[in-house]
């Protein structure tokens, strides 16, 4: 039973995670870029000598890292975008593969979703396709045996079952 709960929160987590998530951090930034932070560098300016005005220069401070932040952002983007998902494989794991993988020397089951790197969070069991247990995992089947090396050594996985970003769920 517990693997399904594993199973169902990745299954949601497609929701959540990539295009949406980074157009929602952009949203917001943008907000914050063209209405808060102007409020408060004007805010900052009316206290007096900008030379020596820490509100102020946390103020721009902040106002360069949002910007950097969204030119970041967008560049993803467009990474994101230029994903032909018409040519990821149907029958084998790739970009946006769910795959239940059986520890071959414990016995116990895991759930994993590969993603972008920006999308990837181990606790959500969203893996980087650039990471080494999703580059070991790219390409494989159904049935087909998987060592990865782990910082406590390698280890054997079994995929028990593959679905591709085309399958119905």
């Amino acid at each position: 039973m517990q693997e399904l709960k594993g199973i169902k929160a990745v299954n949601e987590q497609k929701e959540l995670t990539g295009k949406d998530k980074i157009l929602g951090e952009l949203k917001t930034l943008e907000y914050e870029l063209t209405v808060e932070l102007p409020r408060a560098l004007r805010t900052a300016a009316a206290l007096g000598d900008l030379s020596e005005n820490a509100e102020y220069k946390s103020a721009r401070e902040r106002q360069d890292y949002v910007r950097a932040r969204v030119r970041q952002l967008q560049q993803q983007l467009g990474k994101l975008s230029s994903i032909d998902i018409g040519k990821l494989p149907r029958d084998r794991a790739s970009y946006g593969s769910t795959l239940i993988l059986r520890d071959i020397d414990r016995g116990n089951e895991v759930t994993y979703r590969l993603v972008t790197p920006e999308e990837a969070d181990i606790e959500q069991g969203l893996i980087s396709t650039s990471s080494p247990i999703g580059k070991s995992l790219l390409n494989k089947e159904e049935g087909d045996e998987v060592k990865v090396q782990t910082p406590n050594g390698v280890r054997a996985f079994e995929i028990v079952k593959l679905t591709t970003i085309h399958d119905d769920e």
